[in-house]
Order: structure tokens, then C-alpha cells, then sequence
């Protein structure tokens, strides 16, 4: 006996979410999308994409890499602690191949320059999909073997929580805000600031904020 397939229901789409604080961007990324997939959710920062991922369990999330508080890389680390299976899709101003190597640290991901979302977000998100990675071909080297090195020069050789912390400082937090944001103590990120700027030779706030745009953790 064959069995009826019901045609009348329309297979369920892909669960897109979106993190980026440029509420024009947003708006453009949603109407890109929303023809393909179901947009479940936008976060503007990367301590709220954090809580909301697991919450909303999307089939990709497309990630600003400068996004405040928590940088999109970052978040993203964080995520696939949480969940191993998350899919990522980066978005970025700056035609760096270090950051880009630093992404492709993550597994299979999309990293797309933002001036070229319009013709490659929704080739890069089919591949994630897929479980291959898609790199712009604006920013693809010859030979990606050299990513490793390419992403230790982005890192610089900062934890975790040092890049949290520099970020925050470079914001111009407070030392209690920071504190009451990763739940330490002010002696923590006082701590922590001291180390970062005797490991890099960081002479005054400038140079914080300085540094924090080389490690690309602010935007320019």
C-alpha cells in the first residue's frame, strides 16, 4: 500500500537568528532573509545572544563580530559550550584574513564582509548548513593551512577572560559595572587589568582602548 504524503502542509523553514547593534543593518538582514528563513530572534549585543541562543535553539545564527559588552567571536566560543551543534554565520566591516582565521577556528562557518551580505549571506548560511565553511572570496588566501598562525596573531595570546575584561575597559565601563557584569569582584577586574597591561606593556587607558582595536574587540 503507498503511503499519502501530505502536500498541503509547507516543510518547516530554517530558524534564523540575528546579532548585530545597528538596528539599519537589522532591518536590511531580516528582509534579506525572511523570503528563505524564519527569523526568530534579534539580539544588539553579545552577553544578550548568549542567553537567548539556547533559549530560541536556531539552525544559524548570523553574528556582527563588533557587537558591545561581548564581542561576536567570543560570544560565539561561548555558545558552543552550551551548544555544541550551533552554527554560526559571521558578518564584519574589516577585511582582516587574522580575523577571518580566527572564525574559522569555530568549525565550519561563514564569515562575509557586510558590504557584501546582499550576494553571499544566503550562499554562506546554505553552506553552514551544510557543514562546510564559506569565506568570502574577497578575503580567501591561498592556502588556509596557514589559519592557526593567522588566528594566534589575532588572539595575542589572551584568555578568555582578558578579552572579556579589555573589552569592558575599552568601552569605558567602570570598574564596578564590569564587575557586576562577569559577577567577580572589582578586585578581580582590577586584577585582571593590571596583568593586561603589564603582559602587553599598556601604559594608560589609551593605550587600552588602542590595544582593544588591534585585537579587533571595539570597532574603529
Amino acid at each position: 500500500m503507498r503511503s499519502m504524503i501530505d502536500t498541503s502542509k509547507p516543510s518547516p523553514r530554517r530558524r534564523i537568528l540575528l546579532a548585530d547593534d545597528h538596528s539599519i543593518v537589522l532591518d536590511g538582514l531580516r528582509a534579506l532573509l525572511e523570503t528563505s528563513y524564519d527569523v526568530v530572534g534579534v539580539v544588539t549585543d553579545g552577553r544578550a545572544l548568549v542567553l537567548e541562543a539556547p533559549r530560541l535553539r536556531p539552525d544559524v545564527t548570523v553574528i556582527d563580530v563588533n557587537m558591545p559588552s561581548l564581542n561576536g567571536l567570543d560570544a560565539a566560543e561561548q555558545l558552543r559550550a552550551i551548544l555544541p551543534h550551533a552554527k554560526f554565520v559571521f558578518l564584519t566591516m574589516q577585511n582582516d584574513p587574522n580575523l577571518a582565521a580566527a572564525a574559522l577556528r569555530l568549525g565550519a562557518v561563514g564569515f562575509v564582509l557586510k558590504h557584501s551580505a546582499a550576494s553571499e549571506l544566503l550562499t554562506a548560511i546554505s553552506e553552514v548548513m551544510r557543514g562546510r565553511s564559506y569565506v568570502t572570496p574577497r578575503l580567501r588566501p591561498e592556502n588556509w593551512a596557514v589559519r592557526d598562525a593567522r588566528a594566534l596573531q589575532y588572539s595575542k595570546e589572551l584568555t578568555c577572560r582578558q578579552r572579556e575584561v579589555l573589552q569592558l575597559l575599552a568601552e569605558g565601563r567602570p570598574m564596578k559595572e564590569i564587575a557586576g557584569i562577569l559577577n567577580v569582584s572589582e578586585k578581580t577586574i582590577s586584577f585582571h587589568k593590571y596583568h593586561i597591561m603589564e603582559q602587553f606593556n599598556l601604559k594608560n587607558n589609551t593605550d587600552v582602548v588602542l590595544f582593544a582595536l588591534k585585537q579587533h574587540l571595539i570597532p574603529a
